[in-house]
């Protein structure tokens, strides 16, 4: 038997290894995975928490061979092991890497990442950690990111077409649809939630120059606040409006360059300087944004930051919308460019992949 105390919000526990865990009754309680607690069928919780007293307390502890039981004033009894209260003060979340101007996307073959479930399972993690990655020798044909989403969920439909097809175009409503160089950039800088995850595949590349550039939003971020910790700072408080429209669409909202969770890990950075639209001077700390506007955008497009290389025809290149920046360098329009993209959702891949996991052990 090992040393438990209990309290009337808490109950210490002191396992076999020797060290000690405090767990908040409610927790406790509300955690209990027996059949009278959870629907045996889908496994969902079927307790309430609200029907039991907010100070209760077990009337009985004890710890035997690392299994914790307790019993309740009820009478109902609860068990957790104490693999299961380690699993989850384990952090389980995707790892993250930064990276500069010279990473370059994994890359993998369209048929594997389709066909075979480790080749898929590979490359999705190759694509959460560093928020790019480029599928290789897909179909020259319209529609063909249609079947990424087996691998990636469902296409995300968004204003101006389900499929968006970037071509020169002299009646287009975008400057993607000219020759001119695109500067870094995240889509959908307009709506209050852009889409996570964009599908950029190459049907056709022919023309001279018109280069892919990629820039890590979050890694340039992460240096500004280690560098300049209140410009930072302003770029996260600050709202900025942005609009894109045609004469058949319209999309606007206003929001901070850079949203933290309440860790304060940077999780959605939107940056559109095509997009962006005049704010008001007069409102406070619009100087101090610009200062720091400055300097982040001199950053971004900076030779340090920015990524290049060249995707041919039949190539994919997959980008996470709240992360990472896409760009375009100048072309000559001499002969046939035709990109042809779609969004998706970062949940839903990372859900596909732990399906992937699940179903094939990898």
């Amino acid at each position: 038997m090992k040393e438990v105390q209990h309290n009337r919000l808490t109950t210490q526990v002191r396992w076999l290894d020797g060290s000690t865990t405090s767990l908040p009754n409610l927790w406790l309680r509300d955690n209990c995975d027996c059949s009278d607690c959870r629907i045996d069928q889908t496994t969902e919780k079927k307790f309430l928490l609200s029907s039991v007293s907010a100070d209760i307390c077990p009337e009985e502890v004890a710890v035997t061979e690392d299994l914790l039981t307790l019993t309740w004033p009820d009478g109902h009894v609860t068990h957790y092991a104490a693999e299961k209260i380690r699993a989850l003060s384990t952090d389980a979340s995707t790892p993250i890497t930064y990276w500069d101007s010279s990473f370059r996307p994994t890359r993998t073959d369209y048929r594997r990442f389709i066909e075979d479930d480790a080749c898929a399972a590979t490359a999705i993690r190759a694509f959460l950690e560093s928020g790019a990655l480029v599928i290789t020798d897909m179909p020259s044909v319209s529609g063909t990111v249609e079947s990424l989403q087996p691998r990636l969920g469902r296409i995300r439909d968004m204003p101006f077409g389900r499929l968006h097809e970037v071509i020169v175009d002299p009646t287009g409503y975008n400057v993607a649809h000219t020759a001119l160089p695109l500067p870094p950039h995240t889509d959908f800088a307009s709506a209050n939630w852009p889409p996570s995850i964009q599908a950029l595949h190459m049907l056709i590349n022919e023309c001279e120059g018109g280069e892919s550039v990629i820039v890590d939003g979050w890694a340039v971020a992460e240096v500004l606040r280690r560098e300049q910790p209140d410009m930072f700072k302003a770029l996260c408080q600050t709202p900025v409006p942005f609009r894109m429209f045609s004469d058949d669409e319209e999309t606007f909202a206003v929001n901070p360059l850079i949203k933290l969770d309440t860790e304060g890990a940077i999780r959605h950075f939107r940056y559109s300087n095509q997009l962006m639209q005049p704010m008001n001077p007069l409102s406070p700390g619009v100087a101090e944004f610009y200062q720091a506007y400055h300097e982040l955008t001199r950053r971004l497009t900076s030779d340090a930051s920015r990524a290049v290389f060249r995707l041919e025809s039949g190539d994919c290149l997959l980008v996470a919308g709240h992360r990472v920046l896409h760009a375009r360098e100048g072309f000559n329009p001499n002969g046939r460019r035709h990109l042809q993209d779609a969004y998706f959702e970062h949940d839903c891949c990372r859900n596909h992949l732990t399906v992937i996991e699940r179903r094939s052990g990898v």
